[in-house]
């Protein structure tokens, strides 16, 4: 059991070789942590494969999946892989669907003119075939005619929408389950999506959470500074939430990466669970106090150095 009531585990990211999910799998199972979150990126390893990996060799782990775009399969196509993989481990699956990235969209020839449009189309549809629903829809995006499940979940998962902006925040709390909020999903960024979503009852927030620990603060700092520089580079809207963003752009801008690193504690432990291992629980504990439900630790992308962190997944999942 994980030190808080929010489940806890790490992120698998899209840069890790396909085989290494099942161990990483078990050694999280192992260790007492909740939780394993399969990323989906184009054009690296399919998630709903990965996800698929993982079950098979856990008894207790929740796999989430994280995320797949809507239009890259189509509605009927996503709610047969969601129902088979829930059949694999029923109520350890976790599904989740996004916009994706727009350019990937435009390489495979299927980018919709409205993502948002095609995001509640595809939404509303797995949602009424994973309830077993025969559905038949005549959207801009989705066409379905009698298409019904031959075996639907007995309890379907929620579907949650990797989604950033208010309009689709706001999409989310009308037709999904919850939402998952990729990194760096701050207590401040948890409380305005909750706000923009209109804080439906049940609604799941889960969320990834760029962590870097070290017995030295300083050390972490160091490490995770070019990071947070290209999430200010790229105008990430999860950071747009902070109260202090204004000052961190303008010593961004004048000092680089020296005035990142020298940052004050408390911006960094706002940004995610990054300096000492006290620092990272202290941060977990505010993030299940804005009312996340599931956290996924993003460890570094380079295997060498993201898998050794799995231990310090661990020890945080048994404080």
């Amino acid at each position: 059991m994980t030190r808080t009531s929010a489940a806890l585990g790490m992120c698998f990211p899209r840069t890790y070789p396909a085989a290494l999910v099942k161990d990483v799998a078990r050694r999280l199972e192992g260790g007492g942590a909740d939780e394993l979150w399969v990323i989906e990126d184009c054009f690296f390893t399919a998630g709903p494969s990965l996800v698929s990996a993982a079950l098979s060799v856990t008894e207790r782990l929740t796999v989430g999946l994280g995320i797949v775009p809507a239009v890259v399969r189509t509605a009927a196509v996503t709610a047969m892989e969601f129902a088979t993989l829930d059949a694999l481990a029923p109520g350890r699956f976790l599904p989740g669907i996004g916009h994706g990235v727009q350019e990937w969209m435009d390489q495979m020839g299927v980018r919709p003119k409205s993502p948002l449009t095609a995001l509640e189309e595809v939404t509303v549809a797995v949602n009424r075939l994973l309830a077993g629903e025969n559905v038949t829809m005549d959207g801009k995006y989705v066409s379905l005619r009698d298409v019904k499940l031959d075996a639907p979940p007995a309890e379907a998962p929620p579907i949650l929408l990797g989604v950033r902006g208010p309009k689709s925040m706001a999409l989310a709390g009308r037709v999904a389950g919850g939402v998952v909020l990729a990194e760096p999903a701050t207590p401040s960024y948890v409380r305005a999506a909750f706000e923009q979503a209109g804080s439906p009852e049940g609604f799941v927030m889960a969320v990834f959470s760029a962590f870097c620990v070290r017995s030295d603060r300083k050390a972490a700092y160091e490490w995770t500074a070019p990071w947070l520089a290209g999430q200010l580079e790229q105008k990430n809207p999860a950071l747009l939430t902070v109260p202090f963003y204004d000052d961190l752009i303008s010593r961004y801008d004048e000092s680089g990466l020296p005035g990142l690193i020298s940052m004050p504690q408390e911006w960094w432990a706002e940004i995610g669970p990054i300096g000492t291992i006290d620092d990272a629980a202290a941060h977990l504990d505010a993030l299940e106090a804005a009312g996340v439900h599931h956290i996924g630790l993003f460890p570094d992308p380079e295997v060498e150095h993201g898998l050794p962190q799995l231990d310090q997944v661990l020890e945080l999942a048994n404080r």
